[in-house]
């Protein structure tokens, strides 16, 4: 990008949902001495309206830097005026917008990453997009067969084998195919993204005790355990199925950089019980780099300065390490 020194990231940061807290997080992010420069996506009276006394100016990408203390807004207009805490289907192909451009950016190599502010799904729904999130937007539009999420917090990773399924679809999703795709993008994001060499994964079990020998299923006999012998023969490090009841003590976490689990109640409650508040949401696989906050859009908080910024500065803090890691 002209004018901007190589050595030093830059990163959309998408304000989400505009009757959320989004855009006053984003204005936290102002006067902070990041080793990166972060761009906020939004309408610019929105963050003005939103961000107290903290100066507001366009996005110039000709400036080395944003003015001293000030946050930078690369403006994309509102459809319709935003209230704090009161949706508006009419913004939602503006919450869209603001994906597309960040993406956009990222793809031609203007930004070194994004990081993205909560939206609300169901708003978007309501407006006749379908949309089931984020992650599944940006693999679409990335032409991304296979994503995995993973989330970074209270000095955990724990990746998902699936994601939002009832837990009666779940057995039947995790296929040997699915499983082995899983695992290779897990493993060569924690290389590509996390500067690790050889990574460790710890891999949970689907049943109660990993199954205990069949009596408590086979999914661990017929899926998990011929993917990982499989994998192992090709010199990743894999260690399970583990029980899921004991694999995350402190003294088995120790033996991993990363947990993959089955589905998502069985890794996520205690990644966020350690970490709520300053846990990060990774999406693996893309051809970018993509980190958000690990909460909703909090409707009852926005506006009322309340709300706290600690997962979007995990979520900026990790996206510049990974980007300086890829680098």
């Amino acid at each position: 990008m002209p004018g901007l020194p190589a050595s030093l990231p830059v990163l959309a940061v998408t304000s989400g949902e505009p009757a959320g807290v989004g855009p006053e997080l984003c204005a936290h992010l102002a006067g902070r001495n990041w080793p990166a420069r972060t761009v906020i996506l939004s309408d610019i009276g929105l963050i003005r309206a939103r961000a107290g006394d903290v100066a507001v100016v366009p996005f110039d990408p000709a400036r080395d830097t944003a003015p001293d203390g000030a946050l930078e807004v690369l403006h994309l207009p509102l459809a319709v005026p935003a209230q704090a805490g009161v949706l508006d289907k009419a913004n939602a192909p503006y919450v869209l917008a603001l994906l597309d451009r960040a993406l956009a950016g990222c793809r031609r190599g203007e930004f070194a990453g994004m990081v993205t502010a909560p939206v609300h799904k169901g708003v978007i729904n309501d407006a006749g997009v379908p949309f089931s999130g984020h992650t599944e937007y940006l693999a679409e539009h990335t032409g991304t067969p296979l994503v995995v999420m993973m989330l970074v917090g209270g000095g955990m990773r724990v990746a998902l084998a699936t994601t939002h399924l009832p837990l009666a679809a779940v057995p039947g999703a995790i296929t040997r195919e699915l499983l082995e795709a899983t695992l290779r993008i897990l493993h060569g994001d924690l290389v590509r993204h996390f500067g690790l060499a050889a990574p460790r994964i710890l891999v949970a079990g689907l049943n109660p005790h990993a199954g205990e020998g069949g009596h408590m299923g086979r999914e661990e006999i017929e899926v998990i355990t011929p993917v990982l012998e499989r994998l192992r023969a090709e010199g990743m490090r894999l260690a399970g199925p583990l029980p899921a009841d004991t694999l995350f003590v402190p003294h088995t976490l120790e033996q991993g950089d990363a947990v993959l689990a089955m589905y998502h109640d069985q890794g996520l409650p205690v990644l966020k019980h350690a970490s709520f508040g300053g846990g990060v949401n990774v999406t693996l696989g893309l051809p970018i780099i993509r980190t958000s906050v690990d909460h909703g859009t909090a409707l009852d908080l926005a506006g009322t300065g309340r709300a706290d910024p600690g997962s979007l500065f995990a979520a900026v803090e990790l996206a510049i390490a990974m980007a300086a890691a890829r680098a």
